[in-house]
């Protein structure tokens, strides 16, 4: 059989969607007419590609390697066009970058913002979610704070992003200082759910010693949090606010601590860090503007803030 385009951007698309509807959407099909296009697909192939219920259709084994193959072909068929072009001064197409809203506000759209204005061809698209990873897996690049727990992608450090426990001035007056991490037990801590962590183990570790390279032992503390929230921004508000102890990421705190409207607390104790990264489903059919703007990121002139 002769596989067509259109065979590769169906199995793409339902390995990016949520739903069969939402990639019929995407496709500007019916579900009744994508679901006919899978079916003879697969007839043809002699496989299934997809296991479907009442409530949603599930790739097979096989139906993501013919996505994972599908996707790389396009890219490359996406990325021809630049292969004629002088350099990066004629990248054109879409670039489609996932971030969280707090890093990607401060962070990710003045970077991008940068790059545009050297590449005037191309066209970006930047999706600020709660959750970027691994809910835009029909993204070019991935920014993701924390651990990646997908070995199918490729993670590029771009900060080291340790995280601060930081309170208001007013609430260690009223409270007092905690002087080690057990400490916590008896204070108001304000907790971030996010990336599936558990958000009320909070993990540490003695801060090294100069001189000494040895580990200090890896230990945690089960919090009892007064306030919860999905929103880092949030919590920090809430922590500027008087109402509790935050870990948040230094990224985030950095300035109301140069401000004052925060203060670090238990500086000598180094809680677990969450790296930022961005993410890249793999090398192979990489656009050259992907590269680009992963290799833009990385740099020290992108990264400037």
């Amino acid at each position: 059989m002769r596989i067509q385009i259109d065979d590769l951007r169906l199995l793409d698309r339902l390995a990016q969607a949520p739903s069969l509807s939402a990639a019929a959407r995407s496709l500007n099909v019916t579900p009744p007419a994508l679901s006919a296009r899978l079916q003879k697909l697969e007839a043809a192939l002699g496989v299934a590609l997809a296991t479907r219920s009442a409530r949603r259709l599930s790739l097979t084994a096989e139906g993501e390697r013919f996505a994972q193959e599908a996707a790389a072909i396009l890219a490359r068929i996406e990325a021809l066009p630049e292969a004629f072009q002088p350099g990066e001064a004629g990248l054109t197409g879409v670039v489609r970058v996932a971030a969280p809203f707090g890093y990607g506000r401060r962070h990710i759209a003045p970077r991008l913002a940068r790059f545009a204005k050297r590449h005037p061809g191309l066209q970006i698209e930047l999706n600020l979610l709660e959750t970027p990873w691994p809910d835009r897996h029909d993204s070019d690049l991935v920014v993701h704070v924390g651990k990646v727990r997908d070995s199918s992608w490729v993670a590029h450090t771009l900060a080291p992003n340790e995280r601060w426990l930081c309170a208001s001035k007013a609430y260690l007056k009223a409270r007092g200082t905690p002087r080690e991490p057990r400490d916590l037990l008896d204070h108001a801590c304000i907790c971030i759910r996010e990336n599936d962590d558990d958000a009320t183990l909070w993990h540490f570790r003695r801060a090294p010693v100069e001189g000494d390279q040895r580990a200090a032992a890896r230990d945690a503390v089960r919090v009892a949090p007064a306030f919860t929230t999905n929103d880092g921004s949030v919590a920090r508000m809430w922590a500027e606010q008087g109402l509790g102890l935050v870990l948040r990421s230094e990224w985030d705190v950095k300035e109301a601590v140069r401000a004052g409207a925060l203060v670090r607390v238990l500086p000598g104790w180094q809680f677990d860090s969450a790296p930022v990264s961005v993410l890249v489903p793999t090398r192979k059919g990489r656009s050259p503007r992907v590269q680009a703007l992963l290799a833009f990121l990385q740099d020290s002139d992108g990264a400037a803030d």
